[in-house]
This record gives structure tokens, C-alpha cells and sequence, in this order.
């Protein structure tokens, strides 16, 4: 499984461009949605009201917010006990269909695995899916590839099952008779970028076990979302510039 640096969105704009066309659109056209333009956008901008997607306890969750249904829009992580509010990225937390348990009872470990949307698929060249994670509480987040050449990470997420205790986080994918784990130790401070060995003599586990009992405390482990909760613009221009 490969490891590198953080980077916000699962979707690589070419590819999206590739998928979707990239013909001009005359102003007499009916509004045609492309997620190439949606991904682009500097803000977006629907008007719906942000809902919690995933809750870790009564002060720890996940929001999804201008969104334009329950597969696109920003998600963000807050603490409302010491008041942090990252940003997570943009049709990618939404779109993971796997199972999620944030079980480290001391707080410091947070990881969110990301999907896509549905219905964006290749046939030619997969692409390589992340998780978000955290060792300081949700101050800083950083990614670490879990779903290497994945070709819709839609479907294919739902095989997985993450879990995160106080030393590791666990990346479970079930298989057609049985599952297979691999663990990775989060350690304060030390980032997967691919090119740093990890410290304290401390290695990637494979076709290792998920220790039992790891729940979130919430009961949450999936990401959900009422799809009944839209925008009244969801056809708003989408602007295009760097977020």
C-alpha cells in the first residue's frame, strides 16, 4: 500500500474532464452538473444547511455543508470542546460506503476514509483513494493511501472496515471468503509522506488482526446522511478559482 503527503480531494481533474467531456456549453443549454466544475470551484455555492455525517461523542463529529445532495459538497471536522474546525476535503468523505469506528479513548488518533461519488468509474487506469488522519486531536490532518488503484471508489469502499485505537489504525478489506488487515502505527508528529522511515522501531503489520472491542463512542459506523435535506439552488454557477 502506497503512503504519501496530504492532499484534499480522491479525484483528479483530468480524469474527471476525461470521464465527463469537456465540450462548451451555449447559454440557451439546459444546466448540465460536471463534477469537473464542481470540484474546480473556488466556493460553493449551495444553500443548504450543513448536517452532521458521522458523530465520534457530543462534541466531536463531521460536517457536511454546501452541499449539492449528500455526495457533494465540503466536509469538515469540528471539536466544539476545544473549539477546531478543519477542512477535509470535497466528494470524498461523503462518498465512503465502508465501515468507520473512531475508538482511541485519549482523542489523539481521528481518521476518515475517503470514496467518491457514484457513477465515476474508468475502465482504463484506476486511481489511488486516502484517508484522512490525525494524531493531535483534529489540529492538523495529514493523508495516507488505503485503496491503492481502486477503479469506482464508490462500490469498492464498501468492502472496507477502518478502525483507530491509541497506537494504529486498522484498514480491514473484506474479500470473497475471508478478510484481510493491514495496521499502521500513528505516531505523534510523524507523517506518511513515502519517503521518512517510522520511528521508534515501529512498522506497517500485514495480514495482521483488528483488536476487539473497538467502537466509536457514539454507536456511529458508517457515514450517513438525510438525503431529504437539499438546496433550493442546485444549479447555481459554479465559480472556478484555488480554494
Amino acid at each position: 500500500m502506497a503512503i504519501k503527503g496530504m492532499r484534499c480531494t480522491v479525484i483528479a481533474l483530468p480524469l474527471l474532464a476525461l470521464l465527463q467531456g469537456c465540450t462548451g456549453k451555449k447559454s440557451d443549454e439546459p444546466y448540465v452538473f460536471m463534477l469537473s466544475d464542481f470540484m474546480a470551484a473556488k466556493e460553493l455555492p449551495y444553500d443548504s444547511p450543513p448536517q452532521v455525517i458521522y458523530r465520534i461523542d457530543d462534541h466531536r463529529f463531521v460536517t457536511l455543508e454546501r452541499y449539492r445532495d449528500c455526495y457533494h459538497g465540503d466536509t469538515w471536522y469540528n471539536d466544539t470542546r476545544t473549539h477546531i474546525r478543519k477542512y477535509l476535503g470535497r466528494a470524498g468523505i461523503e462518498g465512503y460506503q465502508g465501515m468507520l469506528f473512531n475508538a482511541d479513548p485519549t482523542g489523539r488518533n481521528l481518521v476518515f476514509p475517503s470514496g467518491s461519488p457514484p457513477n465515476i468509474a474508468t475502465i482504463d487506469r484506476g486511481w489511488t483513494v486516502e484517508m484522512m488522519y490525525s494524531t493531535d486531536g483534529g489540529k492538523t490532518f495529514d493523508a495516507l493511501d488505503y485503496m491503492p488503484h481502486s477503479f469506482n471508489p464508490f462500490s469498492e469502499s464498501k468492502r472496507y472496515a477502518v478502525y483507530v485505537d491509541r497506537d494504529r489504525v486498522y484498514v480491514e478489506k473484506r474479500r470473497n471468503t475471508d478478510s484481510y488487515v493491514e495496521s499502521y502505527p500513528l505516531i505523534p508528529g510523524f507523517i506518511y509522506d513515502g519517503k521518512s522511515d517510522i520511528p521508534d522501531n515501529k512498522h506497517v503489520e500485514e495480514d495482521t488482526m483488528v483488536p476487539s472491542g473497538l467502537r466509536t463512542p457514539s454507536g456511529d459506523d458508517r457515514i450517513h446522511c438525510d438525503a431529504s435535506i437539499k438546496p433550493t439552488n442546485p444549479d447555481a454557477p459554479l465559480i472556478s478559482g484555488d480554494r
